[in-house]
């Protein structure tokens, strides 16, 4: 007599009696679903062997007490998946699957890491555990997020119509070049009258989002191992895509005029430097005229390129914005990354690279090659509408709306902490950071400050050098409307008080 334990040999006499202890008519599933579950399972695993005659549809159905279309439908679904072979008037046959490889034992427990596939890389597991992207992208005081409800959606809708009435077949392809020209030329002349930055048309390259211009960078003008300066404290998505890419980052701090290279630094020029000069971010710091001229003149004596992120800098209150540092650049060694989504929306995904001439052909390749990029659609609307005007009165407006929220926030810190609490970097952009004593834990403050409905991040988030690390709370302004931020303030204060 065979063990209990052993795996039968089903012959045609026991099919049925194999299906029928598993079949229940009480089941919620539907009954096809079941039935195939159950011929497909015991082909896969060999419990129905090789050979073994399926019975004929009719008295399945009839032992299972279902229709037997249901099990016509079944059978013509295994032969399709190759589980099984039918011929007419032969009947229906379990298909030789081959032979299978011994099955991996399970984890012991549901959490524990298997090996193979199922385990990230070292690079994966050291991305994913070093993320900073928030799970929340929406709410008060949340940074970076701007005020998407005063878009201006009917102008927006009219200018989609009119594109979808002339769209041409090779606008709803894959892309082909380095962005629509119209839009490249809308913004070559947005730039040179309002950023001072010094570009033609052909010098820009539109990419789908800030990361995939820096994934660009890293991947076209540094190779791993090599060496890039960072901002610190700064902003974290840069970090990633240059860790994720094999860089050896390099920290460098920042102070009231910006990046501050020390003198040993200065001994061993990095392969590229990323800046936010016009408003740095975390700490809104302007780099000074002199600085830039420093930094540039360092980068063309060693041939370091200069990535500047320019997100936000069209928002200042009580002065203009200031020109960009690549407008000053005479040897093109900088990089400029400007972006929609502060000025537009966040999921608009549209951005753009300005880059020294000898380089666009080689990033828009890339660019063709690796993302097969599109959305020209979108694109063709955005130059419609910077065209007409819309996207210049469209910053007008909502700089008066964010300098007012910017002003209630200030006031709301003021009429809670007093001066006892610093407010740095509250000048420009859509977020100011809100100082804290040294040695506090920003980050269980901000996991209080969630617990009352509000959204702050760590400012220590954003420091690579631990021991270096200022403490405090970036709070974004630009997604409150301004009779809400009292409000909204006092619960995060009350939260904060806690700690004081």
């Amino acid at each position: 007599m065979p063990s209990s334990r052993s795996v039968p040999t089903v012959r045609k006499a026991t099919l049925p009696d194999f299906v029928l202890r598993q079949f229940d008519r009480g089941s919620p599933e539907y009954d096809h679903r079941q039935l195939y579950t159950i011929l497909q399972t015991g082909i896969r695993d060999a419990v129905l062997a090789a050979g073994s005659r399926l019975p004929p549809t009719r008295l399945l159905a009839q032992a299972l007490g279902i229709a037997r279309n249901t099990v016509v439908h079944v059978y013509e679904q295994l032969a399709l998946e190759g589980y099984v072979q039918a011929g007419v008037g032969r009947g229906t046959f379990v298909a030789d699957l081959g032979p299978r490889l011994a099955r991996p034992p399970l984890p012991v427990t549901a959490g524990a890491a298997t090996a193979g596939r199922s385990t990230l890389s070292r690079r994966g597991a050291q991305l994913v555990q070093a993320a900073g992207a928030a799970s929340l992208q929406w709410g008060a005081f949340t940074p970076g997020v701007p005020e998407v409800r005063l878009f201006p959606s009917a102008v927006w809708s009219r200018l989609q119509a009119r594109m979808w009435r002339s769209a041409q077949p090779q606008q709803l392809s894959y892309a082909t070049g380095a962005g629509e020209p119209s839009l490249r030329q809308a913004l070559a002349e947005y730039l040179q009258g309002t950023r001072g930055v010094a570009c033609t048309a052909e010098q820009i390259v539109i990419t789908s989002g800030t990361q995939q211009s820096l994934h660009l960078v890293a991947q076209l003008l540094a190779d791993p191992g090599d060496s890039l300066w960072l901002e610190d404290p700064g902003y974290w998505g840069a970090r990633s895509v240059f860790r994720a890419m094999g860089l050896k980052l390099v920290p460098v701090a920042v102070d009231a005029e910006g990046m501050a290279p020390s003198a040993h630094q200065l001994r061993t020029p990095p392969r590229a430097m990323f800046v936010s000069p016009s408003h740095q971010y975390p700490t809104g710091a302007i780099m000074s005229h002199g600085r830039r001229q420093q930094l540039l003149d360092y980068a063309a004596v060693h041939g370091v390129w200069v990535v500047e992120d320019d997100y936000d800098s069209e928002f200042r209150y009580g002065a203009r914005p200031l020109p960009a540092l690549q407008g000053l650049d005479t040897h093109g060694r900088v990089i400029y990354l400007g972006t929609f989504s502060k000025t537009l929306f966040p999921a608009l995904r549209l951005a753009y690279l300005v880059l020294p001439p000898d380089l666009v052909a080689g990033f828009t390749r890339a660019l063709n090659e690796l993302y097969r990029e599109g959305q020209t659609p979108q694109q063709l609307v955005l130059a419609r509408f910077m065209a007409e005007g819309h996207y210049t009165s469209h910053i007008r407006r909502m700089r008066s709306v964010y300098g007012a929220r910017h002003d209630a926030l200030i006031h709301a810190i003021r009429h809670h902490f007093g001066d006892a609490l610093p407010v740095i970097g509250g000048d420009a952009g859509l977020h100011l950071v809100l100082g804290l004593p040294p040695g506090l834990d920003d980050q269980a403050v901000v996991e209080r400050i969630a617990r009352a409905k509000v959204m702050a991040r760590p400012l220590s988030l954003y420091h690579m050098q631990q021991p270096a690390r200022a403490r405090g709370l970036l709070l974004g302004y630009g997604a409150v409307q301004e009779d809400e931020v009292a409000a909204n303030f006092a619960r995060l204060a009350h939260a904060v008080q806690h700690f004081l």
